[in-house]
């Protein structure tokens, strides 16, 4: 779960560049565009690649971008999509709801990153 700390750090400079932000698939092909190929799945055992099937711990990631969007009419459609680099240098994005839309998994996975950068 991203600690409460995280979630207003993300709040705070999501508001101040709304008016910058884009559509969640404007950002993913954006990334995808810029390397960020992989997608990558949350796991019980940690974060799996489903491009190489390599299967990685926190520590071997780091959040290098990451992108808020709330749902201007249904607040399910709150989301965030991070751009992930591996210590092996794959890069790729992991896509979440927040909120009451969270994946529980995601989140457990992300509360143990502690190389996160905007």
């Amino acid at each position: 779960m991203i600690t409460k700390t995280q979630h207003e750090t993300m709040k705070r400079k999501h508001t101040t560049e709304k008016t910058e932000m884009k559509s969640l698939v404007t950002i993913i092909n954006e990334l995808q565009n810029a390397g960020y190929k992989t997608q990558f799945k949350a796991t019980v055992i940690g974060l799996l690649s489903l491009s190489t099937m390599n299967m990685f711990k926190p520590f071997e990631i780091k959040i290098v971008h990451y992108y808020r969007f709330e749902g201007e009419s249904d607040p399910s459609d709150n989301s965030i999509v991070y751009a992930i680099k591996t210590l092996d240098g794959e890069k790729g994005t992991l896509v979440d709801g927040y909120g009451t839309a969270s994946d529980p998994m995601i989140s457990d996975f992300m509360s143990k990153v502690v190389n996160i950068q905007k």
